[in-house]
């Protein structure tokens, strides 16, 4: 056996074949393309104050990024932000939205939202530091399948 670097197109491929993989494990009501969604919080001055993103994919939401002006936290913007991701995800239907964060990130901030750690990796990225992961059950009476 011989092990070598591929470029972004056998990366792309080895993605297909894995999704392929999974369609005859996944009810084909949840196999949708994903979505990718960015939202953002302006000032009146149109100054950004803050922007997360994140995909739609298998009925939940991942959140990738949420990010708030050093000097705008604590002033309502994230929570502002996750709101918005929520109604999307009430929008869509989603059974659940995921994210993870860091220690020295918000891990109490989206306790506080209600999300319910699943999950932590200790002394990552660094020792000493924590990696968490996050899930928001939502209410399952508007799916269909």
């Amino acid at each position: 056996m011989e092990i070598t670097i591929g470029t972004t197109e056998d990366g792309q491929w080895i993605r297909e074949q894995l999704i392929t993989y999974n369609r005859q494990h996944v009810p084909a009501a949840l196999y949708t393309e994903s979505e990718h969604y960015c939202f953002l919080a302006w000032d009146e001055d149109e100054e950004l104050l803050g922007g997360v993103t994140a995909s739609y994919v298998w009925n939940h939401l991942q959140v990738h990024f949420l990010w708030v002006d050093p000097e705008q936290r604590a002033e309502g913007v994230g929570k502002q932000l996750m709101e918005q991701i929520e109604s999307l995800a009430e929008e869509k239907s989603c059974s659940k939205i995921l994210l993870d964060t860091f220690s020295f990130q918000a891990p109490g901030f989206y306790e506080k939202l209600g999300f319910e750690e699943y999950g932590r990796l200790a002394d990552h990225p660094t020792e000493g530091q924590t990696q968490y992961f996050f899930v928001k059950q939502l209410t399952k009476e508007s799916h269909s399948w």
